[in-house]
């Protein structure tokens, strides 16, 4: 159904009041959803006639290689997303929040549990075995039909697939997938008519960035969007459109690239992501770059743009916590055995993408620090998941002793704290408003309730190049509180210098979740112990570290560091420290010392003078013994000589 005519369809049942009313006040937790409010287009459990199987069975075929496709996707979060603890903890809320929600969570998160059914219970409790824990796997991607069947392009069976179905996801987002009901694979690659492994089609669509739009434009059906507000529809019912400009925003990853350069493209990166392809376009193109090598070692051709399974993100710790939870049987019945020196390997992966994705750049500008950061994915910076998700900047100003004088956005490692009040944070902030909060006895304002949010409450994060303010408004994207010109991707930011400010370090970090969202999931798990296990995790973890992404580390120079005509003759320049200096450290009153002073006899009045004053003061106290390179008469007098020292 056209987006068009979804929306008319819409706006006459809003008008015919049709969509009903919402439950009575103060109804309190959970919201009582079912799962009707949850059922979305597409393939639906108990369908298939082959289930989904585990990532071990390509093993045979597709692992223990440099390029092999299985040995890389097993240490992603591709992988391990039924195991992965944070999704676990936010699961249990999510559920305590909206009943049945969990519908909508596991169908992307255990898509081969959801599919057999067992997915009900929604909490995830019926979820077991490798075929359900393995996450995203290998037989999922590779059995996936496009939505949009495109005659002499689209595999010919595909056409009765989605004939079969009761609704096509037109567009697919929040895991409406379209499963073959058989296990017959696609992949981009012509096999020819000799290959006899599998059932194999090719497949445009695997490498187009429409199948991750799959999983990663997400969006809530138990609202309806209304204005610029989202409403509860009338409960206990499928949404009236499916549509996701109707139904509330929850991530637009893959919206925020369609509206970006890249969708365009091909942008010339060179090499920024990796692979043998500088041009990038696609997700794939920068998330699965491509290489000489083969994908099967039965014989494979070596091909020149083979896509390395690698799905880079940015998960670190997480990948650790996993693995150290991997036998305990606390969240899973079935372990993933992930190599260690693999997850080594992973983390590495993913610090890389990170440090790609964004540059740094720091300048002054009417005698204010400015700090630029500049988005250089193709999507927002962060994007993804919200909660708990952030960038921030750090600004730490030093005297010439090392002494601070300001620092901005500086993290305790220690206590997990991150001082924010005069830094910026590059985040999304959701939250509850109007009659969701009313319903639900819980207060208008941000919150980390995502199933129940309704709101966008601050969304400043930086959008990537080929951004405009009609195109992401169009995708329900557009920046909460922040304001970016046409064209822009990067981020201002300006900083007060602080008098006698010499040491100036900048950097940028990245962390997947604040100890604010760790401790929300533990101390409003009333379900069971999953937000306990996440947190003593986090905390065996070092407590989720920030990974940084840039830094900038230098000397302000002599400009910002003095501070006034200091010792009064007449000019603003290296004798004012060295006077000042020596001042603090010999005594006063001195005699006024009229000449700038090379004190190093380097022959030139910069910085290092001072510092060879500090260096010769501290080796010697009140009676320097330090060599001088030339105490002899020059132009320039040395400068312990203008305080009354005579040369060793």
């Amino acid at each position: 159904m056209p987006a068009t005519i979804r929306r008319w369809r819409v706006l006459t049942l809003l008008l015919l009041g049709l969509l009903g009313s919402p439950p009575v006040d103060g109804q309190g937790l959970p919201i009582p959803t079912t799962l009707q409010d949850w059922i979305q287009p597409g393939t639906q459990p108990g369908t298939l006639l082959e289930p989904i199987i585990a990532g071990s069975a390509c093993n045979l075929c597709h692992s223990s290689f440099f390029t092999a496709p299985v040995d890389r996707w097993r240490t992603s979060i591709m992988a391990q997303a039924g195991r992965d603890p944070l999704f676990h903890a936010c699961l249990a809320v999510a559920e305590q929040d909206a009943s049945a929600v969990g519908s909508l969570c596991l169908r992307c998160h255990t898509p081969g549990a959801w599919l057999a059914g067992n997915s009900v219970p929604t909490d995830g409790s019926a979820v077991s075995g490798v075929n359900d824990f393995d996450g995203v796997t290998c037989n999922l991607c590779h059995r996936m039909v496009d939505p949009n069947y495109v005659a002499g392009q689209s595999p010919s069976v595909d056409l009765g697939i989605l004939n079969n179905l009761a609704e096509i996801p037109n567009p697919q987002h929040g895991g409406q997938y379209v499963i073959d009901p058989s296990d017959r694979r696609r992949g981009p690659y012509n096999l020819g008519g000799g290959f006899s492994y599998h059932p194999f089609f090719e497949s445009p669509f695997h490498h187009s960035s429409e199948l991750c739009r799959t999983c990663h434009d997400v969006s809530n059906p138990a609202y309806i969007r209304q204005g610029n507000q989202y409403a509860l529809i009338d409960l206990d019912s499928p949404h009236p459109t499916h549509d996701p400009d109707d139904e509330y925003p929850v991530e637009r990853t893959y919206s925020e690239w369609s509206m970006s350069e890249f969708a365009q493209g091909p942008v010339d990166m060179g090499g920024r992501f990796g692979g043998n392809n500088p041009a990038v376009s696609s997700c794939q193109d920068c998330h699965m770059p491509s290489t000489n090598g083969v994908g099967c070692n039965m014989g494979a051709p070596t091909r020149p743009d083979l896509a390395l399974h690698n799905f880079s993100g940015a998960q670190t710790w997480v990948l650790d916590a996993i693995h150290a939870l991997d036998t305990s049987y606390l969240l899973w019945d079935t372990p993933a055995y992930m190599d260690p020196a693999q997850i080594i390997i992973a983390k590495n992966r993913n610090i890389a993408m990170l440090e790609a994705a964004s540059d740094l750049e720091v300048t002054t500008e009417n005698g204010q620090l400015k700090v630029r950061v500049i988005n250089q994915s193709g999507h927002k910076l962060p994007t993804g998941y919200p909660e708990g998700r952030r960038i921030w900047i750090e600004v730490h100003f030093q005297n010439v002793f090392g002494e601070t004088l300001a620092h901005h956005g500086a993290y305790d490692f220690d206590t997990a704290d991150l001082e924010d009040s005069t830094t910026t944070v590059f985040e999304a902030k959701h939250g509850i408003s109007g009659f969701t909060s009313t319903l639900s006895g819980l207060p208008e304002g941000p919150s980390f309730h995502f199933a129940l949010n309704n709101k966008i409450m601050k969304d400043n994060r930086i959008p990537p190049r080929g951004y405009t303010i009609q195109g992401f408004d169009s995708v329900q994207a557009a920046p909460v509180g922040e304001f970016y010109e046409d064209g822009q991707y990067w981020h201002d930011t300006f900083y007060d210098i602080p008098d006698d400010s010499y040491l100036l370090a900048v950097r940028v970090w990245y962390q997947t979740a604040s100890k604010e969202y760790i401790e929300f999931l533990r101390d409003e798990n009333i379900t069971n112990d999953a937000g306990e296990i996440l947190h003593q995790q986090w905390l065996q973890q070092d407590k989720g570290p920030p990974v940084m992404m840039d830094e900038i580390s230098m000397e302000l120079g002599i400009e910002p560091f003095i501070r006034g005509d200091v010792n009064t003759d007449g000019a603003e320049d290296i004798s004012d420290p060295i006077h000042l200096l020596g001042s603090l450290f010999l005594g006063e009153p001195f005699s006024f010392c009229p000449i700038s002073a090379d004190g190093n006899d380097d022959g030139a009045l910069n910085i290092s003078d001072v510092v060879f004053l500090l260096s010769t003061l501290f080796s010697g106290g009140s009676s320097p013994s330090a060599p001088w390179p030339d105490c002899g008469p020059d132009p320039t007098p040395d400068f312990l000589r203008c305080y009354g020292y005579s040369c060793p």
